[in-house]
């Protein structure tokens, strides 16, 4: 919770100050991230939870609304989208959201993430389907299409991308082994996963020769007096 974030980020009776705050919560957790950076280092502002899925007139219509759901009841703010060229397919989805709505157990919750952010968006074919997708640069990004590897490489923009019917989010979610914190809110244009290099710190190291520095001497002093700098 966000009393957590604050203990480590500044320390208490029995915990030191920590330098990096990293993984998800609920809005208090991120918005208490968001106040201690500067004070630490944190990973991203996570949340809410995202699904894209991509898919052609072989999805499994059941399938593709299983999985728009898996994150839509996670929070009435989620989002779940699904980008297709087959108005088929698109109304089959609307249907098996529906009857299976009606069955879920956090069904208040999903009912108002999939009113408020749900969206079935119908392009000319799956090009458009692709640019789309950079544009919204999902956090979840499944690829339920007849050869979604034919797809992936033109994928610039998504956090974690699950490829085929048989790759649902939640696999994802607890045990294929991927990190799973991961850029939301179209944050994936320039963000990744949590990852080792979140980890690792980098030092620049200068050294220059006698020789070097007589060499640029003139050139440093010069670009120092054009500042103002005369102490450079």
């Amino acid at each position: 919770g966000a009393q957590a974030v604050a203990a480590l980020a500044y320390g208490t009776e029995s915990i030191a100050p920590v330098d990096k705050i990293v993984g998800p919560g609920n809005i208090y957790v991120a918005l208490a991230k968001r106040y201690v950076f500067g004070a630490v280092d944190i990973d991203s502002i996570a949340g809410p939870s995202e699904i894209v899925v991509l898919a052609d007139e072989t999805a499994d219509p059941q399938y593709v609304a299983a999985d728009l759901l898996s994150q839509a009841e996670h929070d009435e703010m989620a989002s779940a989208i699904l980008v297709t060229a087959s108005r088929t397919l698109a109304e089959a989805v609307q249907t098996a959201v529906a009857e299976q709505l009606a069955t879920l157990p956090k069904r208040d919750i999903a009912e108002k993430s999939i009113a408020a952010n749900g969206a079935v968006l119908l392009v000319g074919d799956l090009a458009e389907g692709v640019e789309v997708i950079n544009r919204l640069a999902p956090e979840h990004l499944e690829i339920m299409t007849a050869s979604p590897l034919d797809l992936v490489g033109r994928i610039e923009n998504a956090g974690a991308i699950f490829l085929g019917s048989y790759s649902s989010e939640p696999v994802g979610d607890y045990y294929a082994g991927p990190n799973h914190i991961l850029p939301t809110n179209g944050t994936a244009r320039f963000s990744s996963p949590l990852n080792v290099d979140d980890f690792v710190k980098k030092t620049s190291l200068i050294y220059y020769s006698k020789e070097a520095l007589f060499a640029s001497g003139d050139a440093i002093m010069t670009l120092a007096r054009h500042e103002g700098l005369e102490a450079h």
